[in-house]
């Protein structure tokens, strides 16, 4: 043992080595104006996510392992929840969350086919496909401009004796009204799934997003807030909930023994479970429609590393949002992000909406942002119902739309975002603002 362990101090600092003579110098090229890219996100990282990494390869174990349980464990303390669950995916992540509301362990509370569920189309398609591919009926309202997050004012308007829940994100890291939001929500006892994949570390007075609903959920693809290349979380605070994740994620089935234990249930052949004879394997019974979502213990390697680094993740955002606010809040042809007073947001993006005064299109900024080597995004799907996935469906039957969805297309036309990223100096922010505003100045002419 004394040669295994010496053999593996040798390959991490092997590991380091290689860090140093290959990422670092790429993480840390100087930045030349116009010649340099600007990605709107990017991973940060050092030498201890690679170490991470590969002691989890030379383990071997290769699926959810000892790794996945230390993260799971240090994302629940940090945003104060019971419970926490790595998945493949952000969009797993909202998958399984609408997935546990449909289980018949819910009772009445069990979101049933027609039943409704208020969102709004100003965002990720993923946060609607599970309502749609199970059956319930997304029923959408408008997003306030400013905040680019659901707008309050219509949530009574878009409540029906069918209504079940609220599953709606923050925007770009801005936290939506949560009070009003939870409010309504308590009142008419539904269910709310905060889509928290854009805004991991955001706080709404005083207390993290994400944690205010039933369930969040959190992305952790190369570009959002921290990174395990690809793998997701949901939370919860409720036991139920969180038992019933656990057996969605893990092929729906009934018992909760991990990969390669048996009997921590205690009844594994003393039981009967539905039909099945009696001393059925409990390993074997399946008490939902689940699937694999989990994630590998590599990826989670990964992730244990960076959740180590996250705290200063956003406070970067927080400054480089700060930063590219006050070189651009003077131009009026801009409009920019506001915020609740009682919010603090993790910043995902900074977007720009064009104002009325703009005598240019959205389209001809991102072409000179992109010709300046700046990249750009739009607010995802800008309005889900115009898009080729919704053609096949029907108005009243499939979906409802609750009130105008002037807002929405206005950011669908006018709005995109470029990034803030942690791994982004003042080099390239200040950058970003020359560049808009010699746009604005008639550069683009």
């Amino acid at each position: 043992m004394d040669k295994v362990k010496q053999l593996q101090n040798e390959i991490m600092e092997k590991v380091r080595e290689y860090y140093r003579l290959v990422h670092a110098p790429a993480q840390n090229a100087p930045f030349i104006p116009g010649e340099s890219r600007v990605n709107y996100a990017g991973r940060v990282f050092d030498e201890e996510e690679l170490c991470n990494l590969v002691d989890s390869s030379l383990e071997f174990w290769l699926t959810y392992g000892r790794y996945s349980r230390a993260f799971e464990k240090k994302l629940a303390e940090y945003l104060g929840v019971r419970f926490a669950l790595l998945v493949n995916s952000g969009s797993s992540a909202n998958l399984l969350a609408f997935s546990a509301l449909t289980s018949p362990l819910l009772k009445e509370r069990q979101i049933k086919r027609g039943d409704e569920v208020i969102t709004v189309a100003a965002g990720f398609p993923t946060t609607i496909a599970p309502i749609v591919q199970y059956g319930a009926v997304p029923v959408f309202v408008d997003v306030e401009l400013a905040t680019a997050n659901i707008s309050t004012a219509f949530l009574e308007q878009a409540y029906s004796e069918k209504t079940k829940a609220v599953m709606i994100a923050h925007t770009l890291g801005n936290p939506f009204n949560i009070k009003a939001v939870k409010s309504f929500c308590d009142k008419h006892g539904l269910w709310l799934i905060e889509d928290n994949c854009d805004a991991l570390g955001s706080k709404y007075d005083g207390r993290f997003t994400g944690t205010w609903g039933d369930i969040g959920t959190s992305s952790f693809y190369p570009p959002h807030h921290m990174t395990m290349g690809e793998g997701g979380a949901v939370y919860t605070d409720d036991p139920l909930l969180k038992k019933i994740m656990l057996s969605i994620r893990d092929w729906g089935r009934d018992c909760w023994c991990e990969s390669g234990v048996d009997n921590t249930c205690g009844c594994r052949f003393t039981r009967q479970f539905g039909k099945l004879p009696v001393g059925y394997d409990h390993k074997y019974v399946y008490s939902h429609f689940g699937y694999n979502l989990k994630v590998s213990d590599m990826q989670a390697a990964v992730g244990c590393a960076q959740l180590e680094k996250f705290p200063s993740f956003v406070e970067k955002r927080k400054e480089n949002f700060a930063r590219l606010y006050n070189g651009l809040k003077d131009i009026p042809q801009l409009k920019f992000f506001e915020k609740y007073p009682e919010s603090d947001p993790s910043w995902f993006g900074f977007l720009i909406t064009l104002s009325d005064e703009a005598d240019f299109t959205r389209n001809d900024l991102a072409k000179y942002l992109e010709e300046n080597k700046i990249q750009t995004r739009n607010l995802f799907a800008g309005n889900i119902l115009k898009h080729p996935c919704f053609e096949s469906l029907e108005e009243g039957r499939d979906y409802r739309i609750a009130s105008s969805l002037v807002n929405t297309d206005k950011i669908m036309n006018d709005a995109l975002w470029i990034g803030l990223y942690p791994g982004m100096g003042n080099e390239k922010l200040d950058y970003m603002i020359e560049t808009i505003q010699n746009f604005i100045a008639g550069g683009r002419r």
